[in-house]
């Protein structure tokens, strides 16, 4: 392995509920090298979601260390952790989270206007990358107005526009269809590798993750290494 860009090191997550507490995972201990695109397998509730959380400081874990570039991310105060997620890391969800009152280009700007760029600069570089998503020519349809892939597509831009260097996707084809999912995963292969991005794919989708560098499975509170070639589609 290279250069680590992720280190998570005993990590553990307790939900309690009543009296009790029940552990999602324990002791997970793995390492993600600078450049690899990582997918983590499991089935609906085995945590992935709550692990992608983690690792890009927006939930703490209940024990453990996460290390990002040796940053150690439980130690970052909240304006720490937003500043960190604003800088280093590019989110892409499920469901996209476009804002319906603003245009494309508004959703895809919105991350630099949040750091006070100036909206002249704000807008070149968001039609810079509504052109890498191939949606240039969409850049003034608000978000309804786009399809599900379309939308995704914008959500990727918006996610990639301040250059992170970890894309963590967190089922990022779930809500699309066959064709459109396999157009966004290769989207998002092509820019991993032109943007040199350390990519983190949640995902139920054997097939995309079989295409990935590593693949995690978790399951029953712990984590395994399973070679892509392995997994059964």
């Amino acid at each position: 392995m290279g250069v680590a860009m992720l280190r998570v090191e005993g990590l553990q997550k307790v939900f309690r509920s009543g009296k009790s507490e029940v552990a999602l995972f324990e002791n997970l201990s793995f390492q993600v090298a600078k450049g690899e695109m990582l997918a983590i397998v499991g089935e609906s509730g085995a945590g992935k979601s709550t692990l992608l959380h983690i690792l890009g400081a927006l939930d703490r874990a209940s024990a453990g260390d996460v290390y990002c570039a040796n940053l150690r991310l439980n130690t970052l105060s909240e304006a720490a952790a937003a500043e960190f997620r604003n800088r280093e890391i590019g989110f892409v969800w499920q469901f996209h989270y476009l804002l319906p009152e603003f245009t494309a280009l508004e959703n895809v700007a919105m991350p630099l206007l949040l750091r006070d760029c100036p909206w002249q600069d704000a807008q070149k570089d968001a039609i810079r990358w509504l052109r890498e998503v191939g949606l240039e020519q969409r850049a003034d349809h608000r978000a309804g107005e786009l399809s599900g892939g379309e939308q995704q597509r914008v959500a990727l831009a918006r996610s990639l526009i301040t250059q992170p260097k970890l894309l963590l996707a967190d089922e990022p084809t779930g809500d699309l269809d066959g064709h459109t999912a396999d157009s966004v995963f290769e989207l998002i292969a092509r820019l991993h590798r032109e943007c040199q991005l350390t990519s983190l794919i949640a995902t139920h989708n054997l097939a995309f993750a079989r295409r990935c560098q590593r693949v995690l499975r978790l399951k029953d509170g712990q984590v395994e290494e399973v070679a892509p070639k392995e997994l059964r589609v």
